[in-house]
């Protein structure tokens, strides 16, 4: 792996078109474990990072040019596990868990697909619960798309991970049901962020965190594509065209 910075001083934002200029630098090892108080080894290989002046979304271009093959190489390979141990069974099992109970009373009338699902232990479970669920990911064995639409589509810790957000929410759009609700977690920046910047530990490139949201830069990126967007949570989203019907009680304690 190669250290790749940009040649502009300044760049397009990803989300909004605006001005996004330098904002720091990280060594590529950073990881998530930070927020544990562990630290691995540093690389020497230079992760750059620029922030909007407009929706504060925060990223780094130097995956831009990667093919799955160097994400798998260098990202989601054995050591994975070592950085994010929670994504193998502790994360979709409690996810899964969440989901059954929200929508238990519509088990047998939705169709989901849980986006970036890794191994596929997501609907795995929920299909021991009743429900009609898939896995898409292309970094796994799961990497053919189903077809159809789907009334819901899951996208837990994944949009952090996308090198091309409007690319992501735009097939996330065009594979939802008319009547339908993505359910997405990520972790937009927390108030001091300002005062933080790039020491925060969920800016992550080891992990593959190189898309940094904002609220506003979130908001702004489902709307761009005809999408409300509401949080649970600094964490937890929830994005739709109108509130389905199967979902009533989703909203309750949202932030619009």
């Amino acid at each position: 792996m190669t250290a790749r910075s940009g040649e502009r001083t300044v760049t397009a934002c990803k989300i909004c078109g605006d001005e996004a200029p330098l904002y720091g630098v990280v060594d590529f090892n950073k990881s998530c474990l930070m927020a544990q108080g562990k630290l691995i080894p540093l690389c020497g290989i230079p992760v750059y990072y620029r922030r909007c002046g407009s929706c504060g979304f925060v990223f780094t271009d130097m995956f831009d040019g990667w093919t799955q093959t160097d994400f798998l190489r260098n990202i989601y390979n054995s050591d994975y596990v070592v950085v994010d141990p929670d994504y193998i069974e502790r994360r979709p099992a409690s996810n899964a868990q969440w989901v059954a109970d929200l929508f238990c009373d519509s088990t047998s009338t939705i169709r989901v697909l849980d986006y970036g699902g890794g191994s596929g232990r997501f609907a795995e479970i929920l299909r021991g619960r009743g429900f009609d669920a898939q896995t898409y990911d292309p970094f796994s064995e799961h990497g053919v798309l189903p077809g159809g639409r789907f009334n819901l589509i899951t996208s837990f810790e994944v949009m952090e991970h996308s090198s091309r957000p409007r690319d992501v929410v735009r097939m996330l759009a065009g594979l939802l049901a008319d009547e339908g609700m993505i359910v997405l977690s990520t972790l937009v920046q927390p108030r001091d962020f300002d005062g933080v910047g790039l020491n925060w530990w969920y800016v992550g490139p080891r992990n593959g965190h190189i898309s940094i949201f904002s609220q506003r830069s979130l908001v702004g990126l489902f709307a761009a594509h005809g999408l409300k967007l509401a949080s649970l949570s600094d964490n937890l989203h929830l994005a739709f065209r109108s509130l389905p019907a199967f979902a009533p009680n989703a909203l309750t304690g949202a932030v619009t």
